[in-house]
């Protein structure tokens, strides 16, 4: 798949920019909840990583690039999940793992901000709808052994409780939460179209 002209990647095999690539995206995450989304400026940003900024623009041409990044690539929390056949497994595990990813302060305010961004900038726009085409589709992956493939639709049914409580609501998604919300999502899939069996 072509990459998005909004997000380059750099050559792979180069560990140098790769090393590069990664101290700039750990400084981007400590400075990100400390200046705001407006604060954190190429300028700043090359300074505090020591980089120039031709060095940013080359990785990241805009900034919805890098909050993208922020998002995509934040730190290894060890927290997400393995495939499996229990699609309730699944779907648990996995909502913890966005609980995890989203209780990282720069991940939070970089998803908060593109979203924010994304009616009147084409490129934060670009970046949400990779955002969630990248996390559907590695959810799907998660649930390959089950035989199980879920629409956009169910995807959205199933994160969308979780971040209302997060984002909206500004509450805590505790692991009775978690599993009323699998437990209803579940609900929604048995009554589709297509008979499914769950575990």
């Amino acid at each position: 798949m072509k990459q998005p002209l909004h997000r380059r990647q750099p050559a792979p095999g180069n560990p140098r920019v790769q090393r590069t690539r990664n101290r700039v995206l750990a400084v981007a995450r400590e400075l990100l909840p400390q200046v705001g989304p407006s604060g954190l400026t190429y300028a700043l940003l090359a300074e505090r990583a020591d980089v120039t900024r031709q060095t940013l623009y080359r990785h990241w041409p805009t900034r919805a690039a890098l909050l993208f990044d922020l998002v995509l690539e934040g730190p290894d929390l060890g927290t997400y999940p393995q495939p499996g056949n229990d699609v309730r497994d699944v779907a648990t595990a996995w909502l913890k793992s966005l609980r995890a990813g989203v209780s990282v302060p720069a991940v939070r305010t970089a998803a908060l901000a593109v979203t924010a961004q994304a009616d009147h900038d084409p490129d934060s726009a670009r970046a949400l709808v990779r955002i969630s085409e990248d996390r559907y589709t590695g959810f799907n992956q998660l649930l390959e052994p089950s035989g199980i493939q879920i629409s956009d639709d169910e995807f959205t049914l199933l994160y969308g409780p979780v971040l209302a409580r997060l984002f909206l609501d500004r509450g805590q998604v505790t692991d009775t939460f978690i599993d009323a919300v699998v437990t209803q999502w579940l609900t929604t899939l048995q009554h589709a179209d297509t008979p499914r069996d769950f575990q």
